[in-house]
């Protein structure tokens, strides 16, 4: 799992809303990219400025495949 604490209240929408509809969200920090299903969205009750921590499951990277056929080349004539 991979933890991720911010103050935007945009970004927390996106999570929230990613949460909601069960899609990977991507998430930068530190140099690291993750991209997982957000599993929590929790805010920090005893900060001022609002605070949340953002709880990520890691999705394994995607193998990239070789496309099943050559691709076109030149026009067709019709």
């Amino acid at each position: 799992m991979f933890t991720y604490e911010t103050a935007d209240q945009k970004e927390v929408r996106r999570f929230r809303i990613a949460q909601f509809n069960g899609r990977p969200a991507t998430v930068r920090s530190e140099g690291s990219i993750v991209t997982g299903l957000v599993r929590s969205v929790q805010e920090v009750e005893e900060s001022s400025p609002p605070r949340w921590t953002i709880t990520i499951i890691p999705s394994p990277p995607r193998e990239t495949t070789a496309s099943p056929r050559p691709a076109l080349r030149g026009r067709y004539a019709r």
